[in-house]
């Protein structure tokens, strides 16, 4: 234990002077940083949200728990995929990310990974995720992800994001297909269930992004990204906001009469739907007031808009464990 607590603080000043430029980095130290740009390409935590609508739906669709090597396999080439759709993303807008305040500390604007470099790691990424999901889940998944990742970089990424306000509308169908591949890695074949799904995540993405890009929209200005927060006044992206969550909550609903849920999942989409909208409305009445990002405070959103997410998906998960006892 004393060895252990005394390195730590030498570990941190080291650091410190490594970043102050008062040493020279170690080999090691090189090694580390390189390592952790080349998992920073991939947006772990863009990841995280793909794969929490992902596992859920594989419980769903197994009514109960699936065969634990199935789920690692679908996680491996899940994180894969969505790794090397992130890594081709970063290749292709490092011009507007090193502009960017919120994505200036990433590899590619810091040098630290030539383009290169990073175009190959993510075409790499790619072909390994394909073939892990081919080969130990079902190459239905297998290409539904590529699907996913070609729409991504070619249809939001390079045709989208840049030229109009639907871009996240539109471009956010890409994020839907963990729902499908989650699904088709359980029974093989797709159904309208998994389809209900993929329209709830298609109708959050929209008030989630917008309200993100509210807090950032001076950087998507600077870049002339039309993010919609940044062309049209904070009531009107509030108002838009209100309208998309109203959707979300209706096509939420309908997993229940058409995959034939427990009470479970029901109860949860109402009272987390009905929390969302609250949020979205509180949102809604601030923008009226001021296009302050003090006042409107979108970040109360976007956070709560994690949290719905996230919960929704886990009663997805479990009603079919509870069933029985409901």
């Amino acid at each position: 234990m004393t060895a252990l607590s005394s390195s730590s603080p030498r570990a941190t000043n080291r650091a410190a002077r490594e970043a102050r430029g008062e040493i020279s980095p170690t080999r090691w130290s090189k090694a580390r940083d390189v390592v952790a740009a080349y998992v920073g390409l991939t947006k772990p935590r863009v990841i995280e949200l793909l794969l929490l609508t992902t596992v859920p739906v594989m419980f769903f669709a197994q009514r109960g728990v699936p065969p634990l090597g199935l789920v690692v396999a679908t996680v491996v080439g899940g994180t894969l995929s969505a790794g090397s759709a992130n890594a081709l993303n970063c290749v292709y807008d490092r011009d507007i990310d090193e502009q960017m305040r919120r994505t200036r500390r990433r590899a590619l604007p810091r040098h630290v990974v030539s383009p290169l470099a990073a175009l190959v790691f993510g075409v790499t990424l790619m072909v390994l995720s394909t073939l892990a999901l081919g080969v130990w889940v079902n190459w239905l998944s297998a290409w539904l992800s590529v699907a996913a990742n070609a729409f991504y970089l070619f249809g939001y990424t390079m045709v989208l994001k840049r030229r109009t306000t639907q871009n996240i509308v539109w471009g956010g169908v890409a994020g839907c297909f963990p729902a499908l591949i989650g699904w088709t890695a359980v029974t093989g074949s797709l159904s309208w269930a998994p389809v209900v799904l993929f329209g709830v995540v298609f109708l959050w993405t929209p008030p989630h992004t917008w309200a993100l890009a509210m807090r950032y929209r001076e950087d998507y200005a600077r870049v002339d990204v039309p993010m919609l927060p940044v062309v049209r006044p904070a009531r009107v992206v509030a108002r838009q906001i209100v309208l998309y969550s109203y959707a979300m909550v209706l096509v939420s609903l309908l997993l229940w009469p058409v995959a034939g849920t427990g009470l479970l999942y029901p109860v949860a989409a109402v009272v987390l739907g009905a929390a969302f909208l609250v949020e979205a409305h509180l949102m809604l009445a601030r923008s009226r007031h001021s296009d302050e990002l003090t006042v409107v405070r979108p970040m109360r959103l976007f956070h709560w808009s994690n949290m719905y997410l996230s919960l929704l998906f886990v009663a997805v998960a479990l009603d079919p464990l509870t069933r029985p006892l409901v």
